[in-house]
């Protein structure tokens, strides 16, 4: 069978001048510009800078997170940006960037306390310029969801273990902030774990919560909600979540223990209300009611509310031995005490975002922790969380509608890779992209946004 499409033999040759790769980059230099990020990680990793040393530690730290950004996945991934210094400036060598990494790694908490001030100044700088789009903007609560997740290592890297999922990696808990229904989010906190750590571990939970804390803009750090799921159900977190003080409502899973089975059961059919969808709407076959003094809560802090909600499974659910009577049941607490039970039940459910937050941050370069020691792979989450920062405000400041809930995968198909020419002329640079391009319309009208911004002085 013949086609009757053309075959036409393309010759290849790499002689091209003036041509940029990833010229959507150019969104992500003027995020760093923008938010001062680039200039705060220069400012705090000054001292790890050696004595006549040519590249900046805050520049290469920036360029590791561009190049994440960007899709990379390895140190090595920063000669995308290498070999195009008209766009990103020079750009260290390999051996350069591993030397930063070994020297960081050598007094881990200092380095690590140095990025994430940087990150915190950033955040602040970027929530002022974002205005009413910026988390709890509007005076609502922020949602601050934790969450742990399975890294899988390929390799005897250093405090790899077997997990509870029967793999072998890792374990960090994560803590993003939820920029709500129309956005995505952001991470406040990545901690690395080791692969048998737990994931109802108190201590983790409070270590988590106190870095996520100390990244929020202070006339924020009150504005909090802390969801989780029933691994952070245990006595202590929410003890020390609730203490004099910290004015910090909360919205956890609860374990659905033989006592709450009783006490469901007890239930009379009327104190069972409709519960809603992820639009708001009543849900048919799912329902809420409150438990709230049918069960011991002795040793909880006070003012706990007690929360479950049935369901029945979806054709073809496999029944878990907690289901009772053919419904699927999941029970929560709360500190809030105002607001409708189906209100409530929603905003809690909402936390599952941080799946897709989690997502994200897999595909930006923490799905693989390429290096060997614990230490220089808590170097990488780092650099992790400042990518997807990046990229968090940058959609936040210059992107809006259906985009500003991009994940990197498409922002990378429709903004980042696409080619352009560089020109001179009239003593400036133009960035020339191809007026064919699908989407070139709206990554120069989001660059344009981003350059009226100024830059912090």
């Amino acid at each position: 069978m013949k086609t009757i499409a053309s075959q036409r033999k393309i010759v290849v040759s790499a002689d091209g001048p003036g041509l940029i790769s990833q010229a959507g980059g150019l969104l992500l230099l003027e995020t760093l510009r923008v938010t001062g990020l680039g200039r705060e990680l220069s400012t705090q990793l000054e001292p790890w800078r050696p004595a006549r040393a040519i590249h900046d530690p805050g520049k290469v730290v920036a360029d590791l997170a561009l190049t994440l950004a960007l899709g990379g996945d390895c140190l090595a991934d920063i000669a995308m940006l290498r070999t195009q210094p008209e766009l990103f400036g020079p750009v260290a060598s390999d051996p350069t960037v591993s030397r930063l990494i070994d020297r960081l790694a050598a007094d881990p908490v200092r380095a690590l306390k140095a990025i994430r001030v940087a990150r915190a100044i950033a955040r602040e700088r970027a929530w002022t310029l974002a205005g009413n789009h910026a988390p709890g903007a509007d005076g609502e609560l922020i949602g601050i969801d934790i969450d742990a997740t399975i890294v899988i290592a390929h390799s005897d890297k250093q405090q790899a273990a077997p997990t509870w999922k029967k793999t072998f990696g890792f374990h960090p808990m994560t803590v993003f902030a939820d920029h709500g229904a129309g956005g995505g989010g952001e991470p406040l906190a990545i901690v690395l774990r080791p692969g048998n750590a737990g994931s109802n571990t108190a201590a983790d939970h409070i270590t988590a919560t106190r870095l996520a804390l100390a990244q929020l803009p202070k006339q924020r750090r009150r504005q909090v909600l802390i969801r989780t799921d029933s691994g952070g159900g245990t006595h202590e977190f929410l003890s020390w979540l609730t203490r004099p003080g910290r004015r910090l409502s909360y919205s956890i899973g609860f374990t659905l223990t033989e006592e709450v089975q009783a006490a469901i059961l007890a239930l009379p059919a009327q104190a069972w209300t409709p519960a809603y969808n992820a639009e708001g709407q009543v849900r048919p076959g799912a329902w809420v009611a409150e438990l709230t003094g049918m069960v011991t809560v002795d040793g909880w802090p006070k003012g706990m509310r007690l929360i479950v909600r049935k369901e029945r499974p979806h054709p073809g659910a496999q029944l878990r031995f907690t289901d009772i009577d053919g419904h699927r049941f999941t029970c929560f607490v709360t500190n809030t005490k105002r607001g409708q039970l189906a209100d409530l039940e929603l905003r809690h459910r909402r936390r599952a975002r941080c799946e897709d937050r989690i997502r994200a941050a897999k595909d930006t370069g923490l799905r693989n922790l390429p290096l060997h020691d614990f230490t220089q792979n808590q170097i990488w989450t780092e650099i992790v969380a400042l990518a997807c920062e990046l990229l968090a405000w940058m959609q936040m400041l210059a992107l809006d509608g259906p985009a500003h809930r991009y994940e990197p995968k498409r922002l990378r198909l429709r903004l980042f890779a696409v080619a352009a020419r560089l020109v001179r002329g009239g003593r400036r640079l133009r960035l020339r992209i191809t007026a064919s391009w699908p989407w070139a319309g709206q990554l120069v009208t989001a660059i344009t946004r981003l350059q009226a911004l100024p830059a912090p002085t």
